[in-house]
């Protein structure tokens, strides 16, 4: 490279900055989340390559990082242990923690979007103590009553109930909550605490009536976990969730309309009840896929949108994609700690987002509570 393009080359990097900084400071920032979002890709990358090669197991580091880079003479290289680690274990829990931290990350920022208010959330609103209400009665009695169903489906019948069990709660809470185009934060929030205490009732009675190894498998399975992934679950709700999160980039710029209130977004030209529509069975479709899969794991769809607005703002063009890789590479990174700090046991993951999201919750109920009438 001449040392004219080098010189150039260097003074780039400092003035791209140097711009960025002085749109932020200008209330722009437009180029602080594009920037963000690539930061994000990286970091979901390396995240995502890190957990295949961390466990409890000791697999090659040297032949997976090989395996991983095509290199020739890999495949021979990498053991018939390694191989069932990395393909049949590590590398399930990888995509279907990318998949399931997208989801509920990105259902946090669409229904925060659609009630107006930072404190929605599938799993404080009830939302997938419906999903996990739906996934239970399927699980407990889907051999008597959906017999049929099941046979026809196949492994879909779990996502396809915990979709339904979270699209009834989410049109229960939604038709409660909202009253002449007003949707109260409050009435949402105790809507949300009743659903969820009903919801825990019933399942509580299935739960009661199960049988013991149906028993083992629910109380380990409420406690969210990536334990059981493996490429069945991967096919089952995969195509449910990346079908969700290739609709909600749709619904950015009517999101940021309706901030404005459901009156000004339809004289923006917005469709208002359309934009609701699609927006109630994006986040019951994705909750539903993830908590039939990996269980109760609460307070990802709060902490990782509001960490990103902090930073970038409120534009949903910008949030949503941030807030999938964010999400993403959290709820991998969980998973690490969880099958990393009480090794050669497990955590469930839900504890760990608990211990982390539960203090966030409070910290951002008070610090917005004079701001919300609550």
């Amino acid at each position: 490279m001449p040392r004219s393009e080098a010189m150039e080359g260097s003074m780039r990097a400092p003035a791209f900055a140097a711009n960025i900084v002085r749109e932020w400071r200008a209330g722009n920032r437009s180029g602080l989340a594009r920037l963000l979002i690539v930061v994000l890709a990286v970091g979901a990358a390396a995240t995502f390559a890190t957990s295949i090669m961390t466990g409890a197991a000791d697999a090659s580091l040297s032949n997976v990082v090989h395996w991983l880079a095509g290199t020739e003479g890999a495949d021979q290289a990498l053991s018939v242990r390694d191989r069932i680690i990395i393909l049949d274990i590590r590398l399930p829990r990888a995509v279907l923690g990318l998949l399931v931290g997208a989801a509920l990350a990105v259902s946090g920022v669409v229904m925060q979007g659609l009630f107006r208010n930072p404190l929605a959330d599938p799993g404080l609103v009830g939302v997938s103590s419906g999903a996990s209400l739906g996934a239970v009665l399927l699980i407990v009695l889907g051999s008597s009553l959906f017999g049929p169903l099941y046979a026809l489906i196949g492994f879909y019948a779990l996502p396809v109930a915990a979709f339904f069990g979270g699209l009834a709660t989410t049109l229960l809470l939604y038709r409660i909550a909202t009253r002449g185009g007003q949707t109260s934060v409050a009435t949402m929030l105790l809507a949300g605490i009743a659903l969820g205490a009903l919801t825990g009732a019933v399942t509580g009675v299935l739960v009661f009536i199960a049988d013991d190894k149906q028993l083992r498998d629910l109380t380990f399975w409420g406690l969210g976990s990536l334990a059981g992934a493996n490429w069945t679950k991967i096919l089952a709700a995969g195509p449910i969730i990346l079908m969700s999160l290739a609709v909600v980039p749709f619904l950015a710029r009517g999101l940021n309309a309706i901030t404005l209130g459901e009156a000004a977004a339809f004289h923006m030209g917005v469709p208002v009840q359309r934009l609701k529509n699609v927006a109630i069975l994006s986040v019951a479709a994705a909750t539903g896929a993830s908590v039939a899969v990996s269980g109760g794991i609460g307070f990802v769809g709060i902490v990782v949108p509001h960490l990103l607005r902090l930073v970038i703002g409120p534009d949903h063009r910008y949030l949503l994609p941030a807030s999938a890789l964010l999400g993403g590479t959290m709820l991998i990174f969980a998973d690490m700690l969880a099958r990393t700090i009480v090794s050669p046991g497990e955590l469930p993951i839900g504890i760990i987002t608990a211990f982390v999201g539960a203090p966030f919750f409070l910290w951002v109920l008070l610090r917005g509570r004079s701001n919300m009438g609550l």
